[in-house]
């Protein structure tokens, strides 16, 4: 469907009600991605529970293990036509919504949405080790898409309205909607202004709104926590921290050598590599059903507190084992739930080892597994912000933030200094790198920056700074007030530009922006 052609005259024109436009926009995003992540919340509670029930039928009956084969080939060749039919939808999704942000693919959201919601479901039914998250996120941003397209909104209103659909997309499947506006706007639209702050917000407020009525108000991966880890205990913090970074690390390396892994089996097709993972599934449902699925059975088990450590790395090992090797087929499903689970794991089998030889009381047993999820995500996605509010909004309050946030931090520092690619980030470039994309490129395009502390534009006139040729500010909020920029238009602090540039060298152009605008550090 074609979009209205872009237009300064119209922009400027209209940009007093662009706000509010925005943000109804963004509220209504939230409505319909937030039924959308419900739906598929519950269509793969359902496939688990199938999932689970299969087990049972199948064990120590050679009859209906031969009826299941049958069923695991039947859905593995649906899986791989829908692969066929759209294959945007595999994966987690939130590389493809990332790229879509930056213009380099531009997926049919109607497809996607279909495509996803049956294949994913069919993945979890065949007892695949994937999250539901990064389906959501994409779900979210597809239905942002949808909106743009039907009514022929600007390329600017539809980045937004992505980014919408995005965060309320992950808000309704974990009910933490703090959570799924830093991550929309850390991760996927990487612009902190007031604008998207806000309108990210509603909709993310509104996806949780809608999950709440029907999940309740406990987070999808709750551990109810007694009290604070004392601060003379923070040691054994940093040392876990350290434990995750190194993990995580491992699990990035060992998620991106598996993808090269599964493009060596020549004898399949990209949608065809699905059978891999679902004939391997059939082998753990009968000899070790715990890491079937995105990992809710593991949770159970942990909130049962039998804890042996052998059991416990046992179940780590399998789960890590069986979740690369489902993702890495190209299975319609994320990563974002299972390293969770992973993290769980990792803090469980610490705090085993440090109450029982180190005497540290047994009433801080959950806290290593709640601040060991929020290190590993750090240290594998990246976005340790997002993970902190995340593993706290779990909690119920904000009084684990601390040790949360110390744990969080020294994996994401540990990642860094080892020079690992965030998981998204490789798998972005990847995607890119090796698919032939239809790169969507306008006349135009609308960018905005917003001034920040140490940035090398700060308090110089606009005639002074250099600015590529490809672009010209158009517009500078300054608090309530809006200004027409001229050349000697010093600009301060908190300033919000519009900008205008050509599509000839666009991604040169907006590089050079950022440097412009932020502070490298």
């Amino acid at each position: 469907m074609e979009r209205k052609e872009f237009s300064i005259a119209r922009f400027l024109s209209s940009k007093s009600r662009f706000d509010n436009i925005v943000l109804l926009e963004g509220f209504i995003v939230g409505i319909l991605a937030g039924v959308v992540a419900v739906i598929y919340r519950l269509m793969l509670s359902y496939g688990e529970k199938i999932a689970y029930f299969v087990v049972d039928y199948i064990k120590n009956n050679t009859l209906h293990l031969c009826l299941w084969i049958i069923c695991v080939l039947l859905i593995g060749f649906i899986i791989s036509r829908l692969l066929k039919y759209e294959s945007y939808i595999s994966g987690s999704g939130i590389p493809q919504v990332e790229a879509e942000m930056i213009d380099q693919i531009d997926e049919k959201w109607y497809r996607v949405i279909l495509a996803k919601m049956v294949a994913g479901t069919l993945a979890i039914v065949g007892g695949l080790s994937l999250g539901r998250e990064g389906p959501s996120i994409q779900l979210g941003a597809m239905i942002g898409k949808g909106l743009a397209s039907v009514f022929k909104r600007m390329k600017l209103e539809e980045k937004y309205l992505l980014t919408c659909g995005a965060a309320a997309g992950l808000s309704a499947a974990f009910n933490a909607p703090l959570a799924g506006v830093l991550f929309a706007l850390e991760e996927i639209h990487k612009n902190f202004s007031p604008l998207a702050l806000v309108t990210v917000m509603v909709a993310s407020l509104t996806g949780d709104f809608i999950s709440k009525n029907i999940f309740g108000m406990t987070p999808s991966l709750y551990f109810p926590l007694v009290e604070s880890l004392p601060l003379g205990q923070y040691g054994f913090l940093i040392i876990l921290g350290i434990i995750v970074g190194l993990l995580g690390v491992f699990y990035n390396k060992t998620t991106m050598f598996t993808l090269k892994l599964y493009d060596k089996i020549t004898f399949l097709k990209n949608n065809q590599k699905i059978y891999i993972p679902l004939i391997i599934s059939i082998g753990f449902m009968i000899f070790y059903p715990d890491v079937l699925c995105g990992g809710h059975h593991i949770i159970d088990l942990l909130h049962e507190g039998n804890y042996v450590l052998s059991s416990v790395l046992l179940v780590l090992v399998m789960k890590f084992i069986f979740s690369i090797i489902s993702f890495g087929s190209g299975a319609p499903g994320g990563i974002f739930f299972p390293l969770l689970v992973l993290g769980s794991l990792i803090g469980c089998g610490y705090a085993i080892v440090v109450t029982t030889y180190c005497g540290v009381p047994n009433m801080y047993f959950n806290n290593f597994i709640v601040v060991a999820m929020a290190g590993l995500f750090a240290s594998i996605v990246r976005a340790p912000i997002t993970g902190i509010v995340l593993i706290a909004e779990m909690c119920g309050s904000l009084s684990q933030f601390l040790p949360i946030a110390v744990c969080s931090f020294v994996g994401y520092i540990v990642a860094n200094m080892l020079r690992c690619e965030p998981i998204y980030h490789s798998l972005l470039n990847r995607m890119i790198k090796n698919g032939n994309h239809e790169i969507s490129l306008e006349e135009k395009e609308i960018l905005h920056y917003s001034i920040e502390l140490g940035s090398c534009c700060l308090d110089q006139p606009i005639k002074d700074l250099g600015l590529p040729k490809e672009c010209v500010i158009i517009s500078i909020n300054r608090g309530i007030e809006e200004i027409v920029p001229r050349g000697d238009t010093v600009l301060h602090l908190g300033d919000h530009l519009t900008i205008l540039v050509n599509k000839e060298n666009r991604e040169v152009t907006k590089d050079i922006l950022h440097k412009f605008f932020t502070l490298e550090i």
